[in-house]
């Protein structure tokens, strides 16, 4: 899925306890250094589609907060 620019390929990884881990691979798309961003076990799910929605969800926050300016630190 494409986001503001990045590429995200949320993942659930099947666990021997039958919990599913979200797992996120983000990449930048107009980069011209091919850099990708891998996030494991984000969290826990019973669920596999919960563990992807929750990794996409994740990865546009993520993406988001790093597009916002931060004010300078005042010291």
């Amino acid at each position: 899925m494409r986001y503001k620019g990045f590429e995200l390929a949320p993942a659930a990884q099947s666990l021997p306890s039958g919990l599913f881990a979200a797992n996120l691979v983000i990449q930048e798309e107009a980069s011209q250094v091919q850099r990708a961003y891998v996030f494991d076990a984000l969290d826990y799910f019973f669920e596999s589609h919960l563990a992807i929605a929750y990794a996409a969800r994740w990865g546009r926050m993520w993406i988001d907060d790093r597009r916002t300016p931060r004010p300078a630190d005042s010291e």
